[in-house]
């Protein structure tokens, strides 16, 4: 297999015209032609990801996190991104990223997540595309059974990978939850969709202090806030048996590196 029929096959899954505009998705370094046998699947495109890949002898790495969001004129080794970008193009490995493009795929991110934490039957999205119902952010499903507040976050914490941030609620933990709607990685925006979406209880991650404490105080669903990483790993599997379903002649493994930034809680 080449990059370019690894990208061909990433593409139509996860559509780059689907990203947002402000979004880096696509390929950020690596030869087309080159040929790729192995591929390693990451959240973040950072230092421990690349030694994992170069300790597997992966020809590519596919992130769901840009490595330049903001653009950059320069990839000099003084920085940690451009001593990142010299690794790699040194010892031949590519480097591939689907971020909000896989966010709002079909499924995406945010369907990993829902059946991480045990949604059971089909999703919908929380945000859909006027165009395309059945695309868009996050998505709504429902438990199996109807469970308390606190046993669903104790389900959520079970489903997802351990991270020192670990899973926390605010709520009633009594109250009887259900609906559920989530949203892999940062979720506030998304707020007063979830509480119009008439969902007992929103999961995602990044949640700040007063939009949360704000959000509970006007009746709001129950939240449940969980790491960034933790929320987007999930994805990485389904990111990988895509490459498998489509009959691609790859090698594929998911990175268990924890990139949570925060590495410690007291």
């Amino acid at each position: 297999m080449t990059l370019t029929d690894v990208i061909e096959v990433l593409e139509a899954a996860y559509p780059p015209a689907r990203a947002e505009s402000w979004d880096a998705v696509g390929l950020v370094c690596g030869d087309p032609a080159q040929e790729v046998r192995r591929v390693l699947f990451a959240v973040d495109p950072v230092a421990v990801v690349a030694e994992e890949a170069l300790e597997w002898s992966a020809d590519l790495i596919v992130t769901h996190h840009p490595l330049y969001l903001r653009g950059t004129t320069s990839v000099a080794a003084t920085t940690p991104k451009g001593r990142l970008v010299h690794t790699l193009i040194k010892n031949d490995v590519a480097l591939y990223t689907a971020h909000t493009n896989a966010d709002v795929a079909n499924p995406g991110v945010s369907d990993a997540l829902a059946r991480a934490v045990g949604l059971t039957g089909d999703l919908v999205p929380l945000q859909p595309f006027p165009d395309d119902p059945w695309r868009g952010l996050g998505r709504i499903g429902e438990l199996p059974e109807p469970a308390t507040l606190g046993e669903f976050a104790a389900q959520a914490a079970k489903g997802l990978p351990h991270t020192s941030w670990g899973v926390r609620a605010a709520g009633d933990l009594s109250r009887t939850v259900r609906r559920v709607a989530v949203s892999g990685g940062a979720g506030d925006s998304l707020l007063g969709t979830a509480a119009a979406a008439g969902v007992d209880v929103f999961l995602t991650a990044d949640l700040r202090h007063h939009p949360s404490s704000e959000f509970i105080e006007a009746g709001g669903p129950a939240l449940i806030d969980a790491a960034h990483w933790a929320t987007e790993w999930p994805w990485l599997d389904s990111a990988a048996s895509i490459l498998h379903a489509s009959g691609v002649n790859v090698e594929t493994r998911v990175s268990a590196t924890v990139t949570d930034a925060w590495t410690r809680g007291y």
